[in-house]
């Protein structure tokens, strides 16, 4: 069970543009903001209900599963 609220995880983004995988995670759940993070970008590790980090290739193509955190 997660702590935080609304939609935690956006699978289905993976392969998608980053921009656009950003615009769509804030749509589903309006209490957090995507930030697209190049891959090898170093980012805090502290985890927060407010953030999901959208990892993208150089490509800008969303590599990893957009979670809470």
């Amino acid at each position: 069970m997660s702590i935080c609220t609304g939609k935690n995880s956006w699978p289905e983004l993976v392969g998608a543009n980053g921009e656009e995988a950003a615009k769509k995670i804030e749509e589903e759940n309006s209490n957090v903001d995507a930030i697209v993070v190049v891959e090898g970008s170093g980012v805090p590790e502290n985890f927060s209900c407010l953030r999901v980090w959208v990892w993208v290739n150089d490509y800008g193509i969303v590599t990893q599963v957009p979670n809470i955190g």
